[in-house]
């Protein structure tokens, strides 16, 4: 049974890579225009249909570009976007050192020491922070620590934590959009399009903060019933009790030093676009190199834990796959696939920018709901940097959103989503089904989605 299913999967993957190529080249590419396709195509397949050998394909795909000379080495680095690969380094060697230093217990412990404590004080304070966590880390990191204190809070209260989790979950994808550190596609975004860290804060953050408000509106209505019990519990047995199950803040010295260090580093990438033209620098050079700095400065500061930093805080699977995922979408730019899709696009649209928005926010936001957002957005870039004479600002900001936003809309829609029902089904044996989140997330996802794509459209700042 399992071999049939298999061959199935490899039977539609073929299937599929060659009626692509077929269009592609009815669709006017070359030969090999349409085989980058067909190569960025396989990769694609491969990592919805075999997930867990998503790395093979992309080697095979890449491999094949070089020995078809579709791409030749030099341009293939090059495209590979090392400097989005070395930023990611840098920040997870930071935010391991905020693990080891118990930063994310005690960012929990003080929100739930607050006074007066009820259920929608704490279901406020659940997407708020999940949103804040995800600003300043990835998201991953953000929705374990975030689900793990969920858990165990509800496991004292006696009430069901599925509800909260999601809550959790959707305010992450939100926070995700909010600057360029909150989810791997917005540095992507940031160093293709010349966006600064100043960009995201002025026109992204806004924007995420009325997503998480509309959301969390929304959660009171559709979880009303799961809050209103939460809420007896909490005053029948007390919210301060809760604190005794949580973990003791760490020493007071290792953390305000991993504080003063990440604190430090995220100013320098705050200012990163001032310093880059007060020093006569390339856009993005600060902004790349300041992760990298700081890295190196917590190796030598605990050299003892230098290896451990990058053996295991760093994510080099996930690494790798993104960068020959960037390679093999920078071979589409690189011999004109992407541009000729973006000719073709604005040619049937007359380059129309409120039509544009609106197809690069929901086609990103429909695409990122099946597939992985970086796959998605690799894929999206170098069809927008090959649109002409149009303003590309609210393109980028369309797809930077639709990419986070989407996740929302099914379980398998984000990584956040992913990890958040599986360590829920591996700690309390309960599994949230398909159907009960696409009932919800598919609401946020619209709700939120079309404000965003209102206020691209229409507010002046984004034009």
């Amino acid at each position: 049974m399992q071999r049939n299913k298999i061959a199935i999967k490899l039977f539609l993957i073929a299937s599929i890579i060659f009626i692509i190529g077929l269009w592609g080249i009815d669709f006017g590419l070359n030969s090999r225009q349409a085989l980058s396709l067909s190569i960025f195509s396989l990769s694609i397949l491969g990592t919805v249909f075999f997930w867990e050998f998503r790395l093979a394909f992309a080697f095979l795909g890449t491999s094949i570009l070089l020995i078809s000379k579709t791409i030749d080495i030099e341009n293939l680095i090059l495209s590979s976007s090392l400097e989005v690969i070395l930023f990611l380094i840098g920040m997870m060697v930071l935010i391991a050192m905020l693990k080891e230093a118990g930063f994310f217990a005690w960012i929990i412990t003080l929100i739930l020491r607050v006074r007066t404590l009820n259920a929608r004080r704490f279901t406020i304070m659940v997407s708020v922070v999940s949103a804040l966590l995800a600003c300043a880390v990835d998201e991953v990191t953000s929705i374990i620590l975030m689900v793990a204190a969920v858990i165990e809070i509800c496991d004292y209260f006696e009430v069901e934590p599925m509800p909260f989790i999601m809550i959790s979950v959707f305010a992450t994808n939100i926070g995700s959009a909010g600057t360029v550190l909150g989810n791997p596609i917005g540095i992507l975004i940031a160093t293709k399009s010349g966006l600064t860290f100043e960009d995201f804060i002025t026109k992204a953050f806004p924007l995420m903060i009325l997503c998480l408000f509309v959301t969390t509106i929304l959660v009171f209505r559709i979880f009303k019933k799961d809050i209103q019990n939460l809420d007896r519990k909490m005053k029948k047995l007390g919210a301060n009790e809760m604190l005794i199950r949580l973990i003791s803040v760490p020493p007071e010295q290792r953390l305000k030093k991993a504080l003063f260090i990440f604190g430090a580093a995220l100013f320098f990438i705050a200012m990163h676009h001032r310093l880059e033209i007060l020093l006569g620098l390339e856009p993005n050079t600060i902004l790349i190199a300041v992760p990298l700095i700081f890295a190196a400065f917590v190796m030598i500061l605990k050299h003892e834990r230098a290896r451990k930093y990058i053996e295991e805080g760093v994510e080099w699977w996930t690494l790798l796959f993104f960068m020959l995922l960037f390679a093999q979408a920078g071979t589409l730019r690189y011999i004109g696939t992407t541009d000729l899709v973006a000719h073709k696009i604005a040619a049937f649209t007359g380059s129309d920018r409120n039509f544009l928005i609106g197809f690069t926010i929901w086609a990103s936001a429909i695409g990122s709901s099946v597939l992985d957002n970086v796959v998605l957005v690799a894929a999206f870039i170098p069809i927008i940097q090959g649109f002409q004479n149009i303003n590309l600002g609210p393109l980028w900001w369309a797809l930077l959103f639709g990419g986070c936003l989407g996740g929302n809309i099914t379980i398998v829609g984000s990584t956040a989503n992913i990890v958040a029902a599986g360590i829920l089904e591996k700690e309390r044996k309960v599994k949230i089904s398909f159907l009960r989140w696409i009932i919800v997330g598919l609401l946020i996802g619209v709700m939120t989605i079309s404000i965003v794509w209102a206020c691209l459209v229409f507010l002046p700042t984004y034009r």
